[in-house]
């Protein structure tokens, strides 16, 4: 069985989407996208430098824009039939456009206000998250509370995203937590998936009641609790509530393991993701798309897992 994910912010690169609007029909794809959102996506995609595109409220609608994108093409891939959806943080709503929960416009509609909240909520203090790379989870997870710090992103594979404010995080850089062997600052303007994040809450949910939701046509894990959601009402519950809530993305990858998950393709900007499945998900083949130049190799792991 395929599971097809999409990553979060931080994944995005000065330029990444160049290559992908070489491909038939892409440029135009991408310029409605940018009309109906009132972002220049072909500009923030191809031209823009990496502190424009850090910007939130632009690398959110980015990036899943390149996801949907890059699943365009894999659709074009005989037999392509993903048993499985997730994403991680913002890439749930890529997922959710991956699942037919909403479709393109509706998606890139949602997470430009979701980018346009989060941006605001972050403004208010300055904040920020970093990646503990190695320790003990408990441990880990002990030490950020001492600190002030907020567990945001349970990755799984020994790597737990702490979030808070820079100062907090300065401490944390400081200060390690036992056994952690490094402490990675991210490319995200804010900390993300944290109580500084519950403003922007209230903003999605008012932007979320203008949209109406299908049920997931293929199974549609969360990042709340790793749990498979069959109810299109409740995905959309769950992005809006996730914005200032964990991303626990350790129990999404035990449930692909317990649904049977042979292989996993991240799309674009892929690499995040499949770095995390590489060592927790021993066996299962990975596949990350960076450019249109992977989909040879995409072909041929759909050939040998998708399932009709």
């Amino acid at each position: 069985m395929l599971v097809l994910v999409a990553p979060g912010q931080g994944a995005q690169t000065p330029g990444f989407l160049t290559e992908w609007l070489d491909l038939p029909g892409a440029a135009d794809r991408v310029a409605g996208w940018s009309d109906a959102i009132g972002l220049d996506l072909v500009h923030f995609g191809t031209k823009a430098d990496a502190d424009e595109i850090r910007d939130t409220s632009v690398a959110q609608p980015l990036l899943v824009a390149a996801g949907l994108l890059s699943a365009a093409a894999l659709g074009d891939i005989p037999g392509f039939a993903p048993g499985v959806v997730a994403g991680h943080s913002v890439g749930e709503i890529t997922a959710a456009a991956f699942a037919d929960v909403l479709d393109d416009t509706a998606a890139l509609t949602l997470v430009r206000r979701r980018g346009l909240a989060m941006a605001e909520a972050a403004a208010v203090t300055e904040t920020g998250m970093s990646a503990l790379l190695g320790g003990d989870p408990e441990v880990s997870v002990a030490h950020l509370e001492k600190l002030g710090l907020t567990p945001a992103n349970v990755n799984g594979a020994g790597q737990i995203v702490a979030a808070g404010t820079m100062d907090q995080l300065a401490a944390l850089s400081d200060d390690k937590p036992e056994g952690v062997r490094k402490v990675v600052p991210l490319k995200v303007a804010g900390a993300f998936h944290t109580h500084h994040m519950a403003p922007a809450v209230d903003k999605l949910a008012e932007a979320a009641k203008s949209l109406t939701p299908a049920d997931p046509k293929v199974t549609y894990v969360s990042n709340k609790d790793g749990r498979a959601v069959a109810s299109g009402t409740e995905v959309l519950e769950r992005l809006v509530g996730q914005v200032a809530n964990p991303v626990r993305w350790d129990r999404c990858m035990e449930t692909f393991k317990e649904l049977g998950v042979t292989a996993l393709i991240e799309v674009c900007p892929g690499g995040t993701l499949t770095g995390l499945a590489k060592r927790a998900l021993p066996g299962v083949k990975t596949l990350a798309l960076k450019s249109p130049a992977d989909l040879d190799a995409a072909r041929e792991l759909v050939a040998e897992h998708t399932q009709a």
